[in-house]
């Protein structure tokens, strides 16, 4: 499979210790990054490595899964924050207590898919790659358009060289408000964008918002659509 590119990557992971014993066996840490494997390894060098204080001398560390898709830095950094804090996190109206002699790793899991199901994350394209196969069997199952994927380690992220790609512009208009787009040569990136219909036979072609408010007729009170059928 091919690399993630690093500017799409905002990466919330769990990790667990692989301790055998002492006070560091079957701990779990919450944490926020860009770069997975490279954070695994911050992590296991200890925080002279740029690790975080509370995994420093309880490793070695393993990284269960990571939550990729977010579209911004603070959108992950909500999304971690109420996993380490779920009974003070607003987004979870009923936060699920830990049982009795619950292991760490398993009350972690048991609060992903409930994330996964609160807003604003339940409308986001998210993505779950578990990197330890095979993946548990959840209690709660996520939203249908949440992505599992699997992998046996954190990817490598290829890093972009020189300049970034222009914005594709539409030249034949949106098929819904009929407006075309071409402009001229110092102004195209100021145009929106067209999606286009992934279907081979269909010509569709719509702005990003008109799709939207398509999609959000029958859910007017949402922002974000999670799908639709193209028109």
């Amino acid at each position: 499979p091919c690399g993630i590119s690093m500017a799409a990557m905002r990466a919330v992971y769990l990790l667990r210790s692989a301790a055998s014993q002492g006070r560091a066996r079957e701990r779990t840490y919450v944490g926020f990054t860009v770069d997975p494997r490279r954070r695994l390894r911050q992590h296991n060098g200890g925080r002279r490595r740029g690790g975080a204080r509370r995994t420093s001398g309880r490793g070695p560390w393993e990284m269960e899964l990571f939550v990729h898709g977010f579209p911004s830095d603070v959108a992950a950094l909500r999304f971690e924050w109420a996993w380490q804090h779920p009974n003070s996190s607003r987004r979870l109206l009923a936060p699920p207590l830990r049982r009795p002699r619950e292991r760490p790793i398993s009350f972690a899991l048991r609060l992903l898919p409930r994330l996964l199901r609160a807003p604003p994350w339940s409308r986001l394209p998210l993505r779950v790659r578990w990197l330890r196969p095979p993946p548990p069997s959840l209690d709660l199952v996520p939203p249908d358009h949440v992505v599992q994927e699997q992998g046996a380690e954190p990817p490598r992220l290829k890093r972009k060289k020189g300049r970034g790609q222009e914005v594709e512009v539409g030249m034949d208009g949106c098929g819904l408000c009929q407006e075309g787009f071409m402009l001229p040569r110092p102004f195209q990136m100021q145009a929106t964008p067209l999606l286009r219909c992934p279907r081979p036979q269909c010509s569709m072609a719509a702005h990003p918002p008109c799709l939207a408010r398509l999609f959000l007729a029958s859910e007017p009170l949402q922002l974000l659509p999670v799908g639709g059928t193209c028109p």
